[in-house]
């Protein structure tokens, strides 16, 4: 069996409604998290332009301003994806999203609103760099004596805006309900048990999944997407979640990571993406690294009807 890899370049809610229901056996994402502009209308350009700006949000450093409606929109948008996701995943089928820690009760709202079963909290561990900043610069401009600086800036010692070292990132394990018992949603379905014999260290599966993030060989050096996941990381949840021959949907590929898992573990996968750049850097990375998948590029929904 050859994977097959089917690409769609154009709104993940277009391509998710015009999707058959309960066809899709596993659904993992790394969404928006509309955070600094990058929302349901992002795109490769506004995606550089907020990382040139990531040290300052409205003039001021990151974690000194926040905008809790952007928090709201999330939940809002990820709620009607869900929405979809829930329809198209066939029962007892695992959806798996990826979060920003500080939004992550906003996604797990949408999901469960959505009809889902919130299973347990996954998380992606790894070695992040320190982002706080010093107060140091602000209490130089102040308008008062050098000695009160002086003064000041000592009393504050080390203190930093609120922002320790991150270290993990949380997913969902949500599930579409089953259908009948356990055994009988596996039979009709082959989903809504989990495959413990898969372990990234040897032991029992765990919710804490530690893994190195992506170097520039395994992204690529064409690859300038700013939250590539590891392919080690997304084909452990795929082998853990599903089996060879299943289908995985992602409805915000980005530069393809999983599907190039999918065809490296024997699973077939439908991916959604706006940006013409990122689809064309996801071919390039099948290609090197999956030859033996069958990959398909569809820029109008036309084709995937006519297709259904």
């Amino acid at each position: 069996m050859k994977p097959r890899v089917t690409l769609f370049e154009d709104d993940c809610l277009t391509i998710l409604r015009a999707l058959p229901s309960q066809s899709v056996h596993l659904c993992i994402t790394d969404p928006p998290y509309f955070l600094n502009g990058l929302g349901d209308g992002w795109n490769a350009n506004t995606v550089r332009q907020s990382r040139s700006k990531a040290g300052v949000v409205g003039g001021l450093p990151v974690g000194m301003k926040f905008d809790p409606q952007q928090g709201r929109r999330f939940e809002t948008f990820m709620h009607e994806v869900s929405k979809e996701v829930h329809r198209v995943l066939k029962p007892g089928g695992f959806y798996v999203s990826f979060s920003q820690a500080r939004l992550y009760h906003r996604l797990g709202v949408a999901v469960e609103n959505a009809g889902f079963e919130l299973r347990d909290m996954l998380a992606w561990k790894y070695e992040g760099q320190a982002k706080a900043f010093s107060q140091d610069h602000f209490v130089r401009k102040m308008q008062t004596s050098d000695a009160d600086k002086a003064q000041i800036i000592a009393d504050l010692g080390r203190r930093k805006t609120p922002q320790l070292k991150p270290q993990f990132e949380p997913m969902t394990l949500a599930q579409k309900p089953r259908e009948g018992t356990f055994v009988e949603n596996w039979l009709n379905h082959r989903t809504r048990l989990v495959d413990v014999a898969q372990s990234l260290d040897g032991m029992f599966p765990g919710t804490i999944m530690d893994v190195t993030k992506p170097d520039r060989a395994e992204k690529g050096s064409f690859n300038d997407h700013p939250t590539v996941k590891p392919m080690r990381l997304i084909a452990h949840l795929m082998k853990l979640l599903s089996t060879e021959g299943q289908l995985i949907l992602d409805p915000f590929i980005g530069s393809g990571t999983t599907a190039v898992a999918a065809a490296m573990t024997g699973r077939h996968c439908i991916g959604i993406e706006r940006c013409r750049e990122y689809i064309d850097i996801s071919v390039a990375r099948l290609s090197s690294v999956a030859e033996e998948a069958i990959v398909a590029v569809h820029a109008d929904l036309g084709r995937l009807r006519r297709a259904a």
